[in-house]
């Protein structure tokens, strides 16, 4: 983007700031949610202006009230949700992303996520807060992994993945996925049987609510997570005799005969539990774990 078109960004974002003004600061949130698809530097001049981010936190902070008892309306929420378009942006840029993690942004978003009502306005809050954590995991950065298996994160994501819409469920359980598939996630889940039977109880639910109400894209990530707990030894045995029978049986053979994708992964996924692999990979590790054991 050239210098001129990056200069219709200031004026905007000096809307944000500009106090005793709520009107001003509503429509600049409107426009720079807009337009930050468009401008790769929107990230950088957000964090750097001074007082922005301040801003953006006090907006986000001030719907708390509304959570409990539930009354958050329609027009608070797209508002709030404008600002949350704004931090998922500062936390996708390479620039921003560390100091978004140091200054512990993310646990802002938290009570949003722990709301139960199924209203519109608070799916839509949930939503666009599972989004700016969905951007920081799509990095594939072990600092946002590190981080986010300090907080409160998979439970958080468990609960969405079990009442959610099947949006929701589906972005939160990515963001399962990808701590899972970071070395440092795996083990974390599999370092106990609790955390390993409570992400791997909620997918088997999941599963069973898919016979009924098959969704390509939601299974998709379900079948990752469980390949990806495969290839913990100790989580392949316990997957043995917890894995849903309908990913045995080919109940879902016809949904998914199109995705070459998610047909490999079942079938990497069923030959990982199988008995011969668990011997193989035991007699190839010497005994090892491959990781913690799954013990209480």
């Amino acid at each position: 983007m050239g210098e001129k078109s990056v200069e219709e960004l200031y004026p905007l974002v000096l809307q944000l700031t500009v106090p005793d003004s709520p009107e001003h600061r509503e429509s600049a949130l409107l426009e720079l949610s807009k337009k930050r698809e468009t401008f790769t530097d929107l990230a950088p001049i957000l964090w750097h202006s001074f007082g922005t981010m301040g801003t953006l936190l006090q907006e986000i902070v001030s719907i708390y009230p509304m959570l409990s008892p539930p009354n958050l309306t329609a027009h608070a929420s797209n508002r709030v949700c404008n600002a949350l378009a704004l931090l998922q942006c500062v936390a996708s840029h390479p620039e921003t992303r560390g100091l978004f993690l140091n200054a512990h942004v993310p646990l802002y978003l938290y009570p949003f996520l722990n709301t139960v009502s199924k209203n519109r306005p608070f799916e839509y809050l949930r939503l666009t807060s599972l989004g700016v954590v969905g951007a920081l995991v799509k990095m594939d950065d072990s600092d946002v992994i590190n981080f986010l298996l300090q907080t409160e994160i998979i439970p958080l994501c468990l609960r969405i993945m079990e009442t959610g819409s099947e949006l929701s469920k589906t972005v939160a359980t990515f963001i399962v996925q990808k701590i899972l598939l970071d070395d440092m996630g795996l083990n974390y889940v599999c370092a106990t049987a609790e955390r390993f039977y409570a992400v791997s109880t909620v997918l088997a639910n999941m599963v069973l609510t898919l016979v009924e109400q098959p969704s390509i894209r939601l299974l998709k990530h379900i079948v990752r997570c469980y390949l990806r707990l495969s290839d913990n030894l100790r989580a392949r045995e316990a997957l043995r005799q917890c894995l849903p029978e309908s990913l045995r049986d080919h109940t879902f053979a016809g949904h998914i005969k199109d995705d070459l994708t998610v047909k490999r992964w079942l079938s990497s996924l069923l030959y990982n539990i199988s008995e011969q692999a668990v011997i193989d990979a035991a007699g190839a590790n010497n005994g090892s774990a491959g990781g913690a054991p799954l013990s209480g």
